[in-house]
C-alpha cells in the first residue's frame, strides 16, 4: 500500500510554542518533516543555505510569485518570506507529513488553495500566560511585548477557521494530542 503523505499547517501567535512541539513531535515520528521557507532577508549568524532558509535576491523571488511557486508568501518588516510548492509537495509525495510552520495570514492562503491540507490552531491557555512567556524569553521590549500581544488577540478570532485547536498549556499533553491528529488524518486518507 502507498504511504499517505500530507500538508499540516501549524500556526499560532508568537510565544505560543510552535517550533517546541513541532521539534518534540518530530523526535516520536520519523514521517515528519518542516518545509523551508524562502526570504530576501540577509542570512543570520550560523543559518545555513537550505537547512534555514532558501536565501533569494528580491528579482529571484519576485519570478518565483510570477511562476506561481508558493504555497503561500508574504512581504514582512521589507523583505519576502514565501513556502515553496515544490520542496513540499515532493515531501507529502513520498509519504512525508510536511509541516508548513506559519503565521495566520500565509496558513488562509494555504488553506483556500489545498482543501486537503490539515490545520492545526496552537492556542495559549490565556493572554496573561501568553505575556509570561514572551517576557520569559528575555528578548524583546515592553512595548515589543503589549504588540505581540494585541496580534495574538486578533489571531485567535481566526481559529475556528482551523481543523484543529490545540490548548498548549503542557507541552507533553499538546504534543500527544497532535499526535493524535496526525494519526486520525492518516487513517481518515488511507481508507
Amino acid at each position: 500500500m502507498k504511504k499517505t503523505g500530507m500538508i499540516v499547517i501549524l500556526s499560532a501567535p508568537s510565544g505560543c510554542g510552535k517550533d517546541t512541539v513541532f521539534k518534540e513531535i518530530s523526535k516520536i515520528r520519523s514521517d515528519v518533516c518542516e518545509s523551508i521557507s524562502a526570504t530576501t532577508r540577509a542570512p543570520r549568524k550560523g543559518e545555513i543555505e537550505g537547512v534555514n532558509y532558501f536565501f533569494k535576491s528580491t528579482a529571484d523571488f519576485e519570478n518565483m510569485i510570477e511562476e506561481d511557486s508558493f504555497l503561500e508568501y508574504a512581504c514582512y518588516n521589507g523583505c519576502y518570506y514565501g513556502t515553496p510548492a515544490a520542496p513540499a509537495l515532493a515531501a507529502v509525495n513520498k509519504g512525508k507529513i510536511c509541516f508548513l510552520i506559519i503565521e495566520r495570514k500565509g496558513a488562509q492562503k494555504v488553506m483556500k488553495n489545498y482543501p486537503d491540507a490539515v490545520s492545526v490552531f496552537l492556542m495559549p491557555p490565556d493572554i496573561k500566560t501568553l505575556e509570561r512567556r514572551l517576557k520569559k524569553r528575555n528578548t524583546e521590549s515592553e512595548e515589543a511585548i503589549k504588540k505581540r500581544l494585541k496580534i495574538a488577540e486578533e489571531e485567535i478570532e481566526y481559529a475556528s477557521t482551523f481543523n484543529y485547536v490545540i490548548v498548549n498549556n503542557k507541552l507533553e499533553k499538546a504534543v500527544e494530542e497532535l499526535n493524535g491528529i496526525l494519526d486520525k488524518e492518516l487513517e481518515k486518507r488511507n481508507k
